[in-house]
C-alpha cells in the first residue's frame, strides 16, 4: 500500500461537479440508497497495443479509504452552491462502507476485463467514479507502456528520468508504474521514499559547464562519488569526452551516460574506445527520447542501460488506459448502457484466464456471476480478488514487488505475437458468457 499525497490535496474534491449533482437528486427521490453494482473495464486497448497492465489499485484502495468530506471542502460546497442543504449534511457523514474486487496490479488485462468491480449504494459509490478512474486510468497506462519498453529491453536495466516531463504528483505516481513494469530504477526521490523504489541519479550538462574544462568536472565528480560513478561524456565531443574520464577515473571507471546524437552507432565507437583504454567494464548508458521502439532498435548494439523520461510518464502516445466505470447493476437486477459505440453488458461479472497446458494463455472468460461459472478446466486462473469488505481495506494485499513479480509471470504466458511492439489485435481474445 502507498501513502496518501500531501494534505495540500483534497481528495474529496477531486469528485466531479456531476457525481454531486447525480448524488443530490438521487437524495431526493430516494433512489441514492439502492443496492447498485458499478464495474471498471476498458472497451479497447489503446491502438497499436496488444495487452494492457493493471496500475495504481493500491493507491486507490489508500484513497477510498482516505476519502472524507472536511469541514473545509463541505464550506466551499455550501459557498459555491455546488450542493443544497441536504446533500451538504449527507456529505458531512460520507465514508464508503460497501466492497471492492478487482484485478491485482501486475495483471493483465484485456478489452471488457472487469478491472473493479464497486458495490454499494448508489449514492456511495458513485461518488467514487472520477476518483478511481483518475487513478487506474493514469497508473496502468504508464505501466503498460513501461512493460514494452522493458520487455525491448531484454534484460537490461531502464531507469525512470521523467519528473521534469510531467506533474509533480503524476511523477511520483509514474516512477511507482513505471517500476511495478519492470524498471530498475527511479530518479524521483519522493517515489523512492513513498514506495521503497531504487533511486539512481548522475549529472546533467550543466554541471559540466559550470566548470572550466571538462577534466575539472569530472574530477569532482569522481572526488566526491568515487570511481564507480558515472560520467556524461557528451557536453562537447564524445570520443574527448571517454577519453578524459577514463584518464580521470581510471579504467575502473563505472559508466558513461550518452544523451544525444545517434546513439547506436555511438554507444558501438564508445565501447570500442573504451575497451582499447582498458575500461572494459565500464557500463554504456544511453538516453535522450527513448521509447519502447528506440530501445528495440538498439538491442543488437553494446548498450548496459537505458534512461526514459518523457515517453513513459506520457504513456508512449497512450496516457490514459481508456477505462470507464459503468453501473452494471441495480436491485440485484443488470442494467447496461445500449449507446452506439459505447454499450456496457450488464450484471455484475467475474473473470479468468484460460490457458494450455504449457501456460500459453489462450482466452480471457468473462461470466455474470448471475448465471453462473463456466466449467472449470485445469488451467484456469481466476483473476479477480477481494479488494475492500465493509468499507474496510482487506489485510495482506500484494505488494508493489508481488506485483512485479504478477506481471514477469503473466507476460511470459502470452503468446510469443501478443509481446510484438506492432499493431495488432489483443494478445489473447475475451470470450463473454
Amino acid at each position: 500500500m502507498g501513502s496518501p499525497e500531501p494534505a495540500t490535496t483534497s481528495t474529496a474534491l477531486l469528485t466531479d461537479h456531476y457525481e454531486l449533482t447525480m448524488l443530490g437528486s438521487a437524495l431526493a427521490d430516494g433512489t441514492h440508497a439502492r443496492p447498485c453494482v458499478f464495474e471498471v473495464f476498458a472497451r479497447r486497448l489503446p491502438d497499436g497495443r496488444r495487452y494492457g497492465v493493471v496500475a495504481g489499485t493500491a493507491r486507490v484502495l489508500d484513497a477510498i479509504a482516505d476519502f472524507r468530506f472536511t469541514d473545509a471542502e463541505l464550506s466551499q460546497l455550501e459557498a459555491t452552491a455546488v450542493v443544497d442543504d441536504a446533500t451538504l449534511s449527507w456529505l458531512a457523514g460520507y465514508e464508503f462502507s460497501g466492497d471492492i474486487d478487482g484485478y491485482p496490479e501486475g495483471e493483465l488485462y484485456f478489452p471488457g476485463s472487469p478491472l473493479l468491480t464497486v458495490s454499494g449504494s448508489f449514492a456511495e459509490c458513485v461518488l467514487l467514479e472520477t476518483l478511481v478512474l483518475s487513478i487506474l486510468n493514469h497508473d496502468s497506462a504508464i505501466a503498460s507502456a513501461a512493460a514494452r519498453m522493458s520487455g525491448a529491453a531484454h534484460g537490461r536495466p531502464i531507469i525512470e528520468m521523467g519528473g521534469r516531463r510531467t506533474h509533480e504528483y503524476a511523477a511520483v505516481a509514474a516512477a511507482r508504474a513505471a517500476y511495478l513494469a519492470g524498471f530498475a530504477t527511479t530518479s524521483n526521490l519522493e517515489a523512492g521514499r513513498r514506495y521503497g523504489i531504487p533511486t539512481r541519479g548522475t549529472v546533467a550538462h550543466a554541471f559540466t559547464l559550470l566548470h572550466d574544462s571538462e577534466e575539472e568536472a569530472f574530477r569532482s565528480q569522481v572526488d566526491k562519488m568515487g570511481a564507480d560513478t558515472t560520467l556524461l561524456v557528451d557536453t562537447y565531443d564524445i570520443t574527448a569526452g571517454i577519453e578524459t574520464a577514463v584518464r580521470v577515473a581510471g579504467p575502473e571507471l563505472g559508466a558513461i551516460r550518452i544523451d544525444s546524437g545517434d546513439v547506436g552507432p555511438l554507444a558501438r565507437r564508445a565501447r570500442e574506445q573504451l575497451d582499447s583504454l582498458g575500461a572494459k567494464d565500464t557500463r554504456i548508458v544511453v538516453s535522450g527520447d527513448l521509447d519502447e521502439h528506440a530501445i528495440a532498435a538498439l538491442r543488437a548494439e553494446p548498450v548496459d542501460a537505458y534512461g526514459v523520461g518523457t515517453s513513459v510518464v506520457t504513456g508512449s502516445g497512450a496516457p490514459t488506459a481508456g477505462m470507464v466505470y459503468k453501473l452494471v447493476e441495480v436491485d440485484g437486477k443488470p442494467v447496461a448502457k445500449r449507446s452506439a459505440h459505447k454499450e456496457s453488458r450488464g450484471g455484475r461479472k467475474s473473470a479468468l484466464r484460460r490457458h494450455r497446458g504449457t501456460g500459453t494463455a489462450v482466452e480471457e472468460v468473462v461470466w455474470t456471476t448471475a448465471g453462473g461459472a463456466p466449467e472449470p478446466e485445469p488451467t484456469d486462473r481466476p483473476l479477480q480478488i477481494p479488494l475492500i469488505r465493509g468499507g474496510r481495506v482487506e489485510a495482506d494485499l500484494p505488494t508493489l514487488d508481488d506485483a512485479r513479480q504478477r506481471l514477469r509471470r503473466g507476460l511470459v504466458s502470452l503468446p510469443w505475437e501478443g509481446l510484438k511492439l506492432s499493431h495488432g489485435e489483443p494478445a489473447i481474445p475475451t470470450q463473454f458468457l
